[in-house]
């Protein structure tokens, strides 16, 4: 029996599972995230979705090695068609563009009974997720930022709540309301690159022909290099 491992990513998006719960894992490739949760008792059940066949016949492979073929489920097709709306207790989209997680969310929302918790982990434009997530009525509850093979990640948990809706400002779904007030070191180091990025694109700027569009595009980018570095004191 193969037993999985995980990078110290998906392990950090284990950590958020609700114990005992069924999940599906949206984006499976080999089905390593599920496998793992199941071989270390955090999980009942899973769903390992995936578009393409020949991911999809990578995960039912690694069940298979597992000996977990009676507890995963491998299902082929489309973002969250693979599940019916209140067969799982937790939906995992990790290691994809955000924007590409917030269409998934936006084209499956008939599948979400908003019992469930999501766990996302945008690989880049996560403030898309926040904002999909904040219009549609799903409260942030946690998140974390982390380095690994000199990429930095960030991952978001949010719940339905029918009682709080949290009004993210537009930093907040920039950076994260949970990121910024930790301001670990990761998160220095990340937006510290990013304001540094936007003060070359301000200068490369000005060093154009200054029309309206041109100073305007100042304007914005600077305005956004000050707001990134109020929240880096």
């Amino acid at each position: 029996m193969q037993n999985i491992n995980l990078s110290k990513r998906l392990k950090k998006v284990a950590s958020y599972i609700p114990r005992n719960s069924k999940i599906a894992d949206i984006g499976s490739d080999h089905a390593y995230l599920p496998c793992y949760a199941l071989q270390n008792g955090l999980i009942n059940e899973a769903i390992a979705g995936e578009v393409n066949e020949g991911p999809y016949l990578s995960a039912v492979h690694t069940v298979e090695e597992c000996q977990l073929s009676t507890l995963v489920q491998c299902r082929l097709g489309n973002g969250l068609s693979v599940i019916s709306k209140g067969e799982v207790d937790c939906i995992i989209i990790a290691g994809m563009g955000g924007e590409l997680i917030k269409q998934i969310l936006e084209n499956g929302k008939s599948q979400l009974s908003t019992k469930e918790r999501l766990i996302l982990q945008p690989n880049v434009a996560s403030d898309r997720v926040r904002t999909w997530l904040d219009t549609n009525d799903w409260s942030i509850i946690d998140e974390s930022i982390l380095e690994e093979d000199q990429h930095i990640y960030e991952i978001i948990v949010a719940e339905k709540s029918k009682e709080i809706h949290q009004n993210l400002s537009d930093i907040e779904r920039l950076m994260g309301p949970y990121l910024i007030k930790e301001k670990n070191d990761v998160f220095i180091k990340k937006w510290a690159h990013e304001a540094d990025k936007m003060r070359k694109i301000i200068e490369s700027l000005k060093e154009t022909t200054q029309t309206e569009n041109i100073l305007n595009k100042i304007e914005l980018f600077c305005e956004r290099e000050n707001q990134i570095r109020r929240q880096l004191k």
